[in-house]
């Protein structure tokens, strides 16, 4: 059965002031009950009963809390929470994980004396419809999908005291966790059995094994290899930032510059590298790691093996006489990172040894990730650097962040230096994407397709050669590549957010006054929320002073959230306001090079029920309210905008007629620029070098026609600055849009690139 609520009624879109009151968005859903409840509830009186009851709802309200996680419902005894529903930071399944094994721990702490519970918890991540105003603690039928259904199948097949994953959670939670494989589950109104994982613990962190030779990083590292050097010859130490975007090959770049820098003049480099995972355990929990590789302690040292190791280690870099105490501050914060007495201590005994290693050798402090850091391992950080200036030491700091955040060091100038990891270029992406195909037992002919998709992200490139059928994924994108995307995209604030998802809908290039039309705003609202996307690096001008979407998988992801609903009101109003109306419909995404339509999407369910909307059928449709009469609208590539013939016109783009000159050029610049007679064309908006059709030609995609779509269609309101205080409805159920594809005529293309040839 569907665990869900229904929300609101199908009038309350209209009344709706959020430009989009619901998103398909990929979540996780962590469910957990009790074992034998019913049973323990009958040996006991009611009052121990309602205090057993409040012990267990407020431990795990606070836990769930705790990791950002939304409760739902209560059913009974059990509790449904969402990670990830109104906000994605990349994380939310390793989120969901985390908060079910800190259940079962903070259980058998806080309950009354005497009393044992033991819960049984499924976790599972999936596709939901979501009311986005609908997502608060007690905000019943927020989401709407089989993942909801997952997951309590799930918890009910869990054994008492685990936490049991899905296949998708547990690809999203590898590295991060231990787990290991559980018999399959056959269950009940699932047409193939579930793999299930049982979660045991955090894993330590390893060092991530990076196979194959680096690419296009040679003048990053040696422009931080060289700072390095400076160092050391100058005996003056030096602040060394990697800085980059979530999968631009951060943790890969500091891999090789340890390989690269082991000596300077002949002196070898000494390297205390510390990683921070996602929700560390202890603000300088990456510190203990730091010091247990550095003396060669493990977790499963006794603790006279700890101490008699820390106590080597220290040898000749504290005096004899402070050794013994400093040894045994060391053990203590090893023991308890999170106690921040013991880490304090810990920490400045290892600040004043680090400080005694660079007196002897060149030394290198290298943090990977410092932006999940705490604010505590910066200012260790900070201190360590400063008391190094002091004394003339060469001492390099390296760390790793993303472009937002900045480690600002007072008194720094002149030492300081950003070394910037931008998206690969087009040869050294299709370099990197042919040889992960190769590695990954594939065929190297899709690389040429997948350079767009791939946006120069290393992260992306490994996700893509690894995912053999990403089609089949929401929106066509790898999971890897749609956890990153989403944490951009929900980073947005909402009229932002929804600025971007009408553009991705739009598919082709888009005036600001077509995204005023579809978000019903007022003339000029969208203006300054284009302007700023297109700082942020989400959004290009195009030559004819429109807007796109400037990276495909990012207006994939974008317009996927879209649901049915949505897109219909955008059509409608598109068609009432006599524009040319291209929105692709759910479900259909392109394949970015040619404007074809790659990948339906679904599997024939409805969308509350969590699944992907249905194969559009090839059938001939008319948009409702269109321009005109009897004219079929083109459905638009999201990168591109190609589209070859439409209706029974020669070859015209919809709204672009004969006549004269002066008629010509109104109706150029009502379909965005493109010349009368031709197709739809445009720049894929991330290689400029490469074009999906001949200039002046008709592009080589296909074209479709967008249907009429069924049943009731809400109204989406503009915005009046707060979400909605009554939820959507879920989309309608009845017709959906159709997309008839056939082919445009052929032309010769010209090369497209110097990567995509190499490629």
């Amino acid at each position: 059965m569907l665990i869900t609520t229904p929300v609101g009624s199908r009038e309350a879109v209209t009344a709706a002031r959020w430009p989009v009151p619901e998103e398909r968005r990929t979540v996780t859903v962590l469910f957990a009950d009790i074992v034998g409840s019913t049973g323990l509830v009958e040996r006991l009186d009611p009052e121990d009963v309602r205090a057993l009851q409040q012990a267990y709802f407020g431990t795990v309200a606070a836990v769930l809390r705790r990791w950002h996680g939304v409760v739902e419902k209560y059913v009974g005894d059990a509790v449904m929470a969402l990670f990830g529903a109104h906000g994605s930071d990349g994380f939310d399944a390793y989120r969901g994980v985390r908060a079910g094994l800190e259940i079962q721990a903070a259980l058998d702490r806080r309950l009354p004396a005497g009393t044992r519970l033991r819960v049984r918890v499924g976790v599972a991540t999936g596709e939901v419809l979501v009311d986005l105003a609908g997502t608060r603690d007690g905000g019943h039928g927020a989401a709407s999908g089989a993942v909801i259904t997952t997951a309590a199948r799930l918890q009910e097949y869990a054994p008492p005291g685990g936490v049991v994953v899905c296949a998708a959670t547990r690809r999203a939670v590898a590295g991060l966790v231990e787990q290991r494989p559980l018999a399959t589950l056959a269950v009940a109104g699932k047409a193939q059995p579930l793999d299930v994982w049982r979660v045991t613990g955090v894993a330590r962190h390893r060092p991530a094994r990076h196979h194959g030779p680096l690419v296009g990083r040679r003048r990053e590292l040696a422009t931080a290899g060289e700072e390095i050097a400076r160092t050391v010859r100058e005996r003056r130490p030096r602040w060394i930032s990697l800085v980059g975007p979530a999968g631009s090959g951060r943790s890969r770049m500091l891999h090789e510059l340890v390989r690269a820098v082991s000596t300077v003049d002949g002196a070898p480099v000494r390297w205390c590298v510390a990683h921070c995972p996602p929700f560390p355990d202890g603000d300088l929990a990456p510190l203990a790691n730091m010091v247990r590789t550095v003396a060669g302690v493990r977790d499963t040292h006794p603790p006279e093996t700890v101490r008699r190791r820390l106590a080597t280690a220290l040898d000749g870099l504290l005096p004899p006489a402070r050794r013994g105490a400093a040894a045994h501050a060391l053990a203590e914060f090893l023991a308890a990172p999170r106690d921040a007495g013991a880490a304090a201590r810990g920490a400045e005994v290892w600040r004043e040894a680090l400080l005694g290693l660079a007196a002897a050798q060149p030394v290198v402090v290298a943090v990977d990730d410092l932006d999940r850091a705490a604010p505590a391992l910066n200012r260790f950080l900070r201190r360590l650097f400063a008391t190094a200036s002091e004394r003339g030491l060469p001492l390099a700091v390296v760390a790793t962040h993303g472009p937002g955040w900045a480690d600002l060091l007072p008194g720094a100038a002149g030492r300081r230096r950003r070394v910037p990891l931008p998206a690969l270029g087009t040869v050294d992406t299709g370099r990197m994407l042919r040889h992960l195909l190769d590695r990954a037992g594939r065929s190297t002919a899709p690389a040429a397709a997948l350079l767009p998709l791939v946006g120069g992200s290393p992260a992306a490139a490994a996700a893509y050669a690894t995912t053999p059928d990403a089609d089949d994924e929401p929106g066509g994108v790898p999971q890897p590549v749609r956890r990153l995307i989403d944490a951009r995209l929900d980073r947005l604030d909402g009229e932002r957010r929804a600025v971007l998802m009408a553009a991705a809908a739009r598919g082709t290039q888009v005036p600001a006054a077509t995204v005023d039309r579809m978000l019903g705003w007022p003339a000029g609202r969208a203006e300054p929320a284009l302007r700023a996307l297109v700082d942020a690096s989400l959004l290009r001008r195009t030559a004819t002073g429109g807007y796109a979407v400037a990276e495909p998988a990012v207006a994939r992801v974008a317009a996927h959230r879209l649901p049915r609903a949505v897109r219909a009101e955008f059509t409608r109003r598109l068609g009432d306001a006599g524009t040319a109306v291209a929105i692709r419909p759910a479900g259909v995404v392109t394949d970015g090079v040619g404007g074809r339509a790659a990948c339906p999407a679904g599997a024939g369910r409805r969308s509350g029920g969590g699944a992907r909307p249905a194969p559009v059928p090839a059938a001939a449709g008319r948009t409702p309210g269109g321009p005109e009469a009897g004219v079929d609208a083109p459905v638009s590539s999201p990168v591109a905008g190609g589209a070859g013939r439409t209706g029974a016109g020669a070859g015209r783009p919809v709204g672009v007629s004969g006549g004269t000159p002066a008629a010509r050029a109104r109706a150029t610049a009502r379909t965005g620029g493109n010349p009368p007679g031709r197709p739809a064309r445009g720049r894929l908006g991330l290689f400029p070098g490469l074009v999906d059709a001949l200039p002046g030609g008709p592009a080589t995609g296909s074209v479709g026609r967008v249907g009429p779509v069924g049943g009731s269609v809400g109204q989406v309101g503009p915005v009046g600055g707060r979400p909605p205080t009554v939820g959507p409805p879920r989309p309608p159920h009845g017709g959906r849009a159709r997309l008839d594809a056939a082919p445009a005529p052929a032309r010769p293309r010209r090369a497209v690139g110097a990567g995509a040839a190499a490629a």
